[in-house]
C-alpha cells in the first residue's frame, strides 16, 4: 500500500511516525514544495497514484480566519477538493480530516458523526465546506473529525498553558468552553486503523471523555510538575476574541466504537504529552 501524507504539523508528523513502523510505502507532501490550494495538485495526486491520501494540512487559526476567510476557505475547502478530484482520478481513497467546531455547540449537548452540522465562524464554515466539497467528488472517503488537537512541539493549547504559566506564574482560563482533547499520536493511530478496515464514511476519533478549557488546564500543569500555579476560572465572555468556538461541541465516537477504534482517556494522552513535550523542548 501506497499511503500519501498531505501535511508535516503535528497530526501530519504522528501520521509519518505510524506509518514508518508499517509495511507501507509512504509519501509525504508539504508546503513550500506541494501547495493544494492550487488546482495542480489534482493532476499530482493523479500521477503519483498512491492507494490512500490523507490529509493533515488545514488552516488552524480560528481567530485569524475572522479576517482572511479567502485564506481559510483555499486551505480547508478547495484544497481538500483538488485533492478529492486527484483521487477520483486514480483510484485513491481520501481521509479529511476536520472538526468538532462544525457543530452549533448547544449548551449540554453532544454530538454523533450525522448530527445536523451548524457551522457559526470562518473557519468553521470553510472546514464544513471542506467536507461537503471532498464527499461531492469522492465516495471512496473517510471524514474524520477530531477536537482540540495537541501534539508535542505543536503550538496548541497545553503548550501555551505550559507557556503561559512560566511565564506569568498565574492564568485565568475560559470555564464554560467543552470539548474533547485529542492527541495527535492517539489520533494517527486511529486513522491508520480505520483505514485498514475499508469503511468509507464519518468519524469522530477523539480522546474518550471530554472537559472545559479550565479542567484540561489544571490537568496539563499538574501533569507538567505546574500544579501550584493559580487557574483563575472565567466566562468565555472574559476573554475576547475575533471569533467564537462553540461552548459545548463535545464529540462522541459511536462509529468507530462499533468498529472496534478508541482512543484512551484524554487525562491519560496530556500526562504522557507533558513528558514527550519535555524531552522535545530539551532537545
Amino acid at each position: 500500500m501506497h499511503v500519501l501524507i498531505v501535511g508535516d504539523g503535528q497530526l501530519g508528523s504522528a501520521l509519518k511516525q505510524v506509518y514508518t513502523a508499517k509495511p507501507v510505502q509512504i509519501t509525504v507532501w508539504a508546503q513550500p514544495v506541494f501547495d493544494i490550494t492550487q488546482p495542480a495538485v489534482a493532476d499530482q495526486v493523479a500521477d503519483l497514484a498512491p492507494d490512500v491520501v490523507i490529509n493533515a494540512a488545514a488552516w488552524t487559526n480560528v481567530d485569524g480566519a475572522e479576517s482572511n476567510p479567502d485564506g481559510a476557505y483555499a486551505v480547508n475547502a478547495l484544497g481538500p477538493k483538488y485533492l478529492a478530484e486527484g483521487c477520483a482520478r486514480c483510484g485513491a481513497a481520501l481521509v479529511y480530516v476536520s472538526t468538532n467546531e462544525v457543530f452549533a455547540g448547544a449548551p449540554g449537548r453532544s454530538y454523533r458523526e450525522y448530527d445536523q452540522t451548524s457551522a457559526s465562524s470562518a473557519y468553521a464554515r470553510s472546514k464544513l465546506a471542506g467536507e461537503v466539497a471532498v464527499a461531492a467528488a469522492l465516495r471512496e472517503l473517510y471524514i474524520v473529525r477530531v477536537s482540540w488537537l495537541f501534539g508535542a512541539g505543536g503550538a496548541n493549547f497545553p503548550a501555551k498553558i505550559i507557556a503561559g504559566a512560566d511565564r506569568l506564574g498565574a492564568l485565568r482560563v475560559v470555564a464554560d468552553e467543552f470539548g474533547n482533547p485529542t492527541y495527535a499520536p492517539d489520533a494517527a493511530a486511529a486513522i491508520a486503523q480505520l483505514v485498514e478496515t475499508g469503511r468509507y464514511g464519518t468519524y469522530h476519533l477523539v480522546n474518550e471523555g471530554w472537559c472545559s478549557r479550565y479542567q484540561l488546564a489544571r490537568h496539563v500543569l499538574e501533569s507538567s510538575g505546574r500544579g501550584h500555579i493559580e487557574v483563575t476560572p472565567i466566562s468565555h465572555k472574559e476573554w475576547q476574541r475575533p471569533s467564537q468556538p462553540p461552548l459545548h461541541a463535545v464529540l462522541v465516537n459511536q462509529a468507530g466504537a462499533a468498529l472496534g477504534i478508541r482512543l484512551r482517556p484524554w487525562g491519560e494522552a496530556v500526562e504522557e504529552f507533558c513528558q514527550v513535550e519535555f524531552a522535545w523542548q530539551k532537545n
